[in-house]
């Protein structure tokens, strides 16, 4: 056997050994999980997550996707815990508390602060039996047959279930509380899935003295000049109340050079386009990339609610706002 041979049959082990303690875990879901999840759907305050080790990286992660779906949530190291950290803990709160042992000495010596204050406690660990199972209000067991370190030391088969569970759990909160999309996007404002929920064709369009804009009485000429100064490679056109009648593009200029036209003297009427792709100002942005994207075109006309010109909107702006 190669040692590239031996890399992957190591690999495909570990994904197997893996793959089967997360099945496990679907017969775990049971009176516990439910209790486990009223507890925090009741909670005032906050879930605050710990572990020690690997399990506090465990926790810390499981607390950021509970906080990002909608229930507020942080992690508390254990060992900083008992030497003040603790104190952010109230009554209001809820504690998920994480240790495949269940035994972990820095979690246990908080135990009779969390009982004084009156705090619930939940519970993730692989012994029923342990100090942490039976302390605990809600105990789910996230126990593994075997880790899927060939040494059987290193957390590996242990922290993939429970952060697995943690997942489970999260999105069982999640869909209680109806939490949506744009709830998502509040929460996540400043990466490029939020922007895509929030910003607006109204936030990144062109308005007012940046529009191209020329009458139907304009020449062609003059209306190449309106196109250059604004850099859209395109004018609207308007009529005598202001009303968009057209637009003109680089492609009606081949049109009418190709039909012959003088462009000095032939009015922009006679060349422009009726019918154009246009889009509402109060549509998400990323609405206006695919209308682009499906239509084959770089600039959309942006309409308000009473279908007047609002404004234009070119794929270079979607682009910078990030939500392409």
């Amino acid at each position: 056997m190669t040692q590239g041979s031996l890399f992957s049959k190591i690999a495909l082990r570990t994904i197997t050994i893996e793959r089967d303690a997360i099945a496990t875990l679907l017969t775990r879901i049971d009176t516990a999980f439910d209790n486990a999840c009223e507890l925090i759907l009741q909670c005032k305050g906050r879930t605050v997550v710990t572990g020690m080790g690997k399990s506090g990286h465990i926790a810390n992660k499981i607390a950021a996707t509970l906080a990002s779906t909608g229930s507020p949530a942080m992690y508390m190291h254990p060992a900083e815990a008992s030497h003040g950290d603790i104190g952010m803990i109230t009554a209001d709160d809820v504690v998920l508390a994480i240790s495949n042992s269940g035994d972990t000495a820095e979690l246990v010596s908080i135990l009779p602060v969390l009982k004084r204050k009156g705090v619930p406690l939940i519970a993730f660990t692989g012994s029923p039996e342990s100090i942490l199972a039976k302390t605990a209000d809600a105990h789910i067991e996230t126990r593994v047959e075997e880790e899927a370190c060939p040494l059987g030391l290193a957390p590996t088969s242990s922290t993939t279930a429970t952060l697995v569970m943690g997942d489970a759990l999260a999105m069982a909160l999640l869909e209680a509380r109806g939490f949506t999309r744009e709830d998502f996007a509040v929460s996540h404002p400043g990466g490029k899935l939020g922007r895509r929920l929030l910003v607006k064709v109204e936030d990144v369009m062109h308005a007012g003295a940046e529009i191209p804009r020329v009458s139907v009485d304009t020449s062609i000429a003059e209306a190449l000049l309106e196109m250059s100064q604004k850099g859209f490679g395109m004018t609207t056109v308007v009529d005598e109340s202001d009303k968009l009648v057209g637009v003109f593009t680089d492609g009606d200029l081949r049109r009418v050079i190709d039909a012959g036209h003088e462009i000095g003297t032939t009015a922009i009427k006679v060349a422009m386009s009726r019918h154009y792709k246009s889009i509402d100002k109060n549509a998400l942005a990323v609405e206006a990339a695919r209308s682009m994207q499906d239509s084959n075109v770089y600039v959309l006309i942006v309409s308000d609610n009473e279908q007047e010109l609002a404004g234009v909107v070119k794929m270079h702006d979607l682009l910078q706002a990030n939500v392409v």
